[in-house]
């Protein structure tokens, strides 16, 4: 979805073209998509910026939402001492600042700073994205040295370290050195 946002006066207004994986709520919010480990939602109506984990809750989201939330405090644009623990488990919120000017919107502001943040941690989020689809290649299409062909292994009475023999419940594994 592109955003155009119109910044000042008619005399000397700026127009900022934004590219976002976005979508508007029926009550007037923007939830943004584009972040690989977090969703965002912009509140123009309560003055909020609420950060929600994708999929999970992990480390990984924390300092996401820790970033996201730091970029905007250095940016001028959230209170501080607003940002606490969201309603919904794993979310983070924080309350935007009250512009001193008239013709200066946060809100718009806000989400111009998001999409920076969001590009600034695009190369990151897609690195991880691409460690994680090679991994997953390798489990499936393994090359020659770590794989074998059906019929290759060769026969054997006993294989691998768990032993038929011996019962599996923690007081038989006790003496298990002691009968070999």
């Amino acid at each position: 979805m592109a955003i155009v946002i119109k910044v000042g006066k008619k005399a000397n207004e700026k127009k900022v073209r934004l590219e976002l994986n976005a979508r508007q709520t029926l009550s007037g919010d923007v939830m943004i998509f584009d972040h690989g480990d977090v969703d965002i939602v912009l509140s123009p109506t309560n003055n909020k910026v609420v950060v929600f984990p994708k999929d999970t809750m992990t480390e990984l989201v924390y300092g996401a939402q820790n970033r996201l939330m730091a970029h905007l405090i250095k940016k001028g644009l959230l209170v501080p001492e607003t940002i606490q623990a969201g309603s919904f488990f794993g979310s983070m919120e924080g309350t935007l600042q009250q512009s001193a000017k008239p013709d200066v919107s946060g809100p718009k502001l806000a989400l111009i700073n998001i999409s920076t943040f969001i590009e600034e941690e695009r190369p990151y989020f897609e690195n991880t994205e691409a460690i994680i689809s090679v991994q997953d290649d390798e489990l499936v299409h393994p090359d020659k040295e770590h794989s074998t062909e059906l019929g290759e292994v060769p026969q054997a009475a006993e294989k691998g370290s768990i032993k038929q023999s011996y019962v599996r419940d923690p007081y038989s594994l006790n003496y298990m050195y002691t009968f070999e």
